[in-house]
């Protein structure tokens, strides 16, 4: 029991020092102390006093640490309130994650610009520098700096780290040409239900990965004398499957075709990275993508990713069901047009600025200004296609919109298997929802929605939903342990905050 206590301490405290974008020296520094002693207590494995804690709190400015919380975050709502100005979308949480495990490539040192200071993105900091990575946040938090060692310490990975993302099934692209056996623990993320790897396989068994799934580990054996000789046809366009295929492509020596790849925007994002590392990657935007792969990657690149279209995408809702006046800035329009042409179909009033070039250069920007309107149902369902249709992750924001609108909105969540039952969260709240079967559900509206305490949706556009629902509904309402919000929104609760938002981050004692 001790132990365990001392390592949640050592994690609260590790969290609140990768918030703060300091090393581990940098915090010894500051207690004047060793950065092994720091190690020490990160890791668990050094007794620790309440003064130590105190003087920890204090130094990396944290509530959380200096008064000893271990429990989960929780927000606390006060529902009713216009939200006005204007607030910027930040850098895409789903490329940022996959530039991280595209970082593995490199024998060189890679810079990321703006980094989604998100629970994904430290979960996969945890991986990286368990197995050998130095990372550490450069230019006053802003950006990431990655090094990688000469070899990769696969045994020393952190499981628990791995298996609270989905995310580290994009370490195999990457691996696979860096050692002939390895172990990574199962995939995780958000409960959406049954998620298989095999499209993943079919893809990377081209380039010789077999995989053995036993005991919460896939165990991978690499035969580097199979090469894919004919075009690999993906068995379903999903964006992580391309990005496998993409990232164990970079490292072929030769020309490798891919079919039926997905073109969203984190897909794009990797390709103009792979592009900065030196490799050519012909058909960008499309569903074809050839990659002229280099066999060693040693440069030094410096890459920015672009903007967020489902973050965008959600502060849209947000001033829809709020019915407030609402200019959200750099919102990558080119990711977010079908969505927009609905919208506009059911009445939304919106302006948008000129185009102009986000960070990296290539995708296209606009600020856009929500106003107030009086929306009706869509005639047609809504329902995700692959890129350029409406994004799978955007589908839960429109039961919230459909709720506020007049009349009835089929909603088919054709993708996950439980992510559609999530959406009757809602109810909780005065929304009319009615579960058709696993993937479908009728939205009635217009909604008069009402406060209610309840606890956070195990999926994160459903739970976002949730809490712009609370935004909108008068009183105060509570949201409890909303890890999964975190995993994927930096700062959300003071971001809304900024632009009229009443919400409080409390903790239970």
């Amino acid at each position: 029991m001790a132990d365990d206590y001392l390592v949640r301490i050592g994690k609260l405290i590790r969290d609140a020092r990768q918030h703060r974008g300091w090393t581990q020296s940098q915090l010894a520094e500051a207690l004047a102390t060793s950065q092994s002693a720091v190690n020490r207590i990160e890791r668990g494995n050094q007794n620790i006093s309440l003064e130590m804690i105190a003087r920890i709190g204090e130094a990396l400015d944290s509530e959380i640490v200096s008064l000893g919380y271990s429990g989960p975050m929780h927000l606390r709502v006060v529902g009713g309130r216009r939200l006005s100005g204007s607030i910027d979308v930040k850098t895409s949480k789903n490329a940022c994650v996959a530039l991280l495990c595209g970082s593995l490539l490199n024998k060189g040192r890679t810079v990321l610009r703006r980094v989604a200071r998100i629970e994904e993105v430290f979960r996969l900091l945890e991986v990286l520098n368990s197995i050998g990575v130095r990372t550490r946040w450069i230019n006053d938090g802003v950006d990431l700096e990655i090094v990688p060692p000469a070899e990769l310490d696969m045994e020393a990975i952190d499981a628990e780290a791995a298996r609270r993302t989905r995310s580290i099934i994009m370490f195999l692209g990457p691996l696979l040409h860096r050692m002939d056996t390895f172990r990574l623990p199962y995939a995780g993320g958000c409960d959406l239900g049954t998620r298989t790897i095999e499209p993943h396989m079919i893809a990377l068994r081209r380039f010789g990965l077999d995989i053995a799934a036993t005991e919460g580990l896939y165990h991978a054996q690499v035969d580097h004398s199979i090469t894919p000789g004919r075009p690999i046809v993906l068995t379903e366009r999903g964006d992580t499957v391309t990005e496998n295929a993409l990232l164990a492509a970079a490292r072929h020596d030769g020309a490798t075709v891919i079919r039926n790849a997905s073109s969203n925007y984190m897909v794009q994002d990797l390709c103009f990275f792979l592009e900065a590392l030196g490799v050519r990657v012909d058909g960008i935007g499309s569903t074809t993508l050839t990659v002229h792969g280099l066999p060693n990657i040693d440069v030094d690149v410096d890459y920015s990713p672009s903007e967020d279209p489902v973050e965008a995408m959600s502060l849209i809702a947000a001033a829809v069901v709020t019915e407030s006046q609402l200019t959200i800035r750099r919102v990558p329009i080119e990711f977010l047009e079908i969505e927009l042409a609905v919208l506009e179909e059911m009445g939304l009033d919106h302006d948008r600025t000129p185009e102009y070039s986000a960070d990296n250069g290539r995708t296209r920007l606009v600020d856009l200004t929500v106003r107030p309107s009086k929306l009706e149902a869509p005639i047609d369902k809504i329902h995700p296609m692959p890129f350029p249709g409406l994004n799978i992750d955007n589908v839960p924001f429109f039961a919230a919109i459909a709720a506020v609108a007049t009349g009835q909105t089929l909603i088919h969540d054709w993708v996950y298997d439980n992510r559609a039952i999530y959406l009757t969260d809602l109810n909780r709240l005065g929304g009319r929802l009615q579960l058709l079967d696993p993937h479908r559900v009728l939205v009635e509206g217009p909604t008069r929605w009402r406060a209610a305490e309840m606890m956070c949706p195990p999926a994160l556009r459903p739970a976002v939903v949730v809490l712009l629902a609370m935004m909108a509904a008068e009183g105060t309402s509570v949201l409890r342990n909303v890890y999964v919000i975190n995993r994927g929104y930096e700062d959300l609760a003071e971001r809304l905050n900024s632009v009229g938002a009443q919400i409080d981050i409390f903790r239970d004692i």
